[in-house]
């Protein structure tokens, strides 16, 4: 294989086991033996796990990342902005389900690289949506709030569930199938919530 396809075999090893391990419980040795190569080309081409799992999370922001600054900046109707937010916020989190813990550890670890990743990937998309906000409270057309506790409530709803899905399968009593079940509703559900505290009665 070329370089290019060989790197290409490593992230897509190496997403796989990030997947179903999270980053403590992978091992480079797994990811290698996945990917078909022999541990040292590993280390050549990522000198430690955890160089290798910032290059897995940066290759899943940079597909997320489009998807979802072109929802944030479409013109469209709020509540309809809302919908289609959380709609493509949980499908793409659900297929990439180690970004919430990865981005929890590495608030606490390096916060530096979160923050240039996602100011490269969404720079000032927010500002639309926030100015649309202000004009929709200004006109009475939704409740008060600020738009920085909208958006903020509407990422919160969305990611948590994924965060702290272990407590919440213990909790509620789910298997996996239902666990899953309950994510795929949250597509709406979160997104009905909103919408309905934002409607002036």
């Amino acid at each position: 294989m070329s370089n290019q396809d060989t790197e290409q075999n490593i992230l897509n090893a190496a997403t796989a086991i990030f997947q179903s391990k999270g980053m403590d419980g992978a091992r480079m040795q797994e990811i290698a033996d996945k990917a078909k190569i022999n541990k040292a080309m590993l280390h050549y081409y990522y000198r430690s796990k955890q160089k290798l799992f910032e290059a897995v999370f940066k290759t899943a922001i940079s597909i997320m990342a489009p998807k979802l600054r072109e929802i944030i900046e479409k013109e469209e109707p709020l509540f309809d902005k809302i919908r289609h937010f959380t709609n493509g916020y949980i499908s793409l989190i659900n297929k990439h389900s180690y970004i919430p813990t990865f981005i929890v550890h590495e608030l606490n670890r390096n916060p530096h690289i979160l923050q240039d990743v996602f100011i490269k990937q969404f720079g000032d998309s927010f500002d639309k949506m926030k100015v649309q906000i202000n004009e929709m409270v200004e006109k009475g057309q939704i409740r008060s709030i600020e738009p920085e506790h909208l958006i903020m409530n509407v990422v919160a709803m969305s990611i948590f569930p994924f965060v702290a899905k272990p407590i919440f399968k213990s909790v509620l009593q789910k298997d996996d199938k239902e666990y899953q079940e309950l994510l795929d509703e949250r597509k709406t559900h979160v997104a009905d919530f909103v919408i309905n505290s934002l409607k002036i009665k």
